[in-house]
């Protein structure tokens, strides 16, 4: 179900239909400032079981935290002063920043790994959608391979992770490959072949097929995993 909005100024009912889905475990379709995203909500332990099973994706690295504000990733991470400056800087935006989790985070979010994906897009849509839900979004990123559409192929990214290596001062061992443009949507109506969303909130506006920058920041050091739309370094 195809729900067309304005972004800039998105129907309250709209929002409290789709924060009401999210809530019951529901799934929605979103455009980000970067590609279209598959959200749930952070507190529905159906929602995240969904999620992962339409992604078909067990690495954690796969799924991204949004909040609309900073002041949220420090509920759910460890952020000190060098960080938390890090991050103003680059939020809103197209950067996920992996970080290390408080106690209970693994267990909210079924992660097998003491580290979290963050971001806040630069986006009214998901932003809108986390204030009217109340809480973060468990979101990862639309791909045709989600299909069973004959007429969408489903590709794999690791071959596209060639000629990427070393970009940025990434490391070999954990960078992680581009998602390939092929694979991404641009229109809203496009994933209405993706079965099980409730809803797919749409602009009427084709997105660009790209993904974001994702930046290691848990350790000493900051590590470059995928280049994408954010600038790196800054």
């Amino acid at each position: 179900m195809i729900e067309y909005i304005v972004p800039t100024n998105i129907d309250d009912r709209v929002l409290r239909k789709s924060a009401q889905l999210l809530s019951e475990g529901g799934l929605l379709g979103v455009p980000s400032d970067t590609s279209w995203i598959v959200v749930c909500s952070l507190r529905s332990k159906e929602g995240i079981k969904k999620l992962r099973k339409i992604s078909g994706e067990r690495e954690e690295r796969h799924f991204t935290l949004l909040c609309s504000d900073i002041s949220q990733f420090g509920e759910f991470c460890s952020i000190d002063n060098s960080r938390f400056r890090l991050l103003k800087r680059l939020s809103p935006g197209p950067y996920v920043f992996i970080l290390k989790t408080l106690l209970g985070t693994e267990k909210t979010l079924q992660l097998r790994r003491g580290e979290l994906g963050v971001r806040i897009p630069d986006h009214p849509v998901p932003v809108e959608l986390i204030k009217a839900l109340g809480s973060p979004l468990y979101s990862v990123t639309a791909k045709r391979s989600m299909t069973k559409d004959e007429d969408y192929p489903n590709y794999t990214d690791t071959k596209h992770g060639e000629g990427r290596q070393g970009e940025g001062h990434a490391s070999e061992a954990n960078e992680l490959p581009p998602i390939p443009e092929e694979d991404l949507f641009e229109g809203g109506w496009e994933l209405e072949a993706i079965a099980g969303l409730d809803i797919i909130l749409d602009t009427g506006e084709e997105r660009p097929r790209i993904f974001s920058t994702i930046l290691d920041v848990s350790g000493d050091e900051i590590s470059l995993l995928r280049m994408g739309a954010g600038q790196w370094p800054v």
